[in-house]
């Protein structure tokens, strides 16, 4: 069983959506990143260098999200995804996105899609 480290709602302004409106206005995102990794090597050694740097990774998915522009957010979260697993310690990813703003005529808190990858 692989233990845990969550970065929890981080926020960046991106420009990704299916109209034009979404792109060229931009709205917030909010992601969740949950890494699957061991950390016990890190922790017997007190050595950041054998964990996840969740600072970094903070960045690079902030990074993703105000970059370059998507139709949907399932493509957002496979590129987050797949950026956190480069990471050598990284040996599985949940991402959540989160589109608050979404354009939907109705009343609703938030729509979100939650994927799982790992590495293989």
């Amino acid at each position: 069983m692989l233990d845990r480290i969550a970065i929890k709602g981080l926020r960046a302004r991106g420009h990704h959506g299916v109209f034009p409106r979404e792109r060229e206005l931009g709205q917030t995102f909010v992601v969740d990143v949950v890494l699957g990794l061991d950390t016990r090597p890190a922790a017997s050694g007190d050595d950041l260098e054998a964990t996840a740097h969740y600072g970094v990774i903070a960045e690079e998915v902030v990074g993703i999200v105000t970059g370059d522009p998507v139709d949907l957010i399932e493509t957002l979260a496979q590129r987050i995804a797949d950026q956190c697993l480069t990471h050598a310690a990284v040996q599985e990813v949940e991402v959540t996105v989160h589109k608050p703003d979404a354009p939907i005529t109705v009343p609703f808190d938030d729509v979100t899609i939650t994927i799982v990858r790992s590495r293989g």
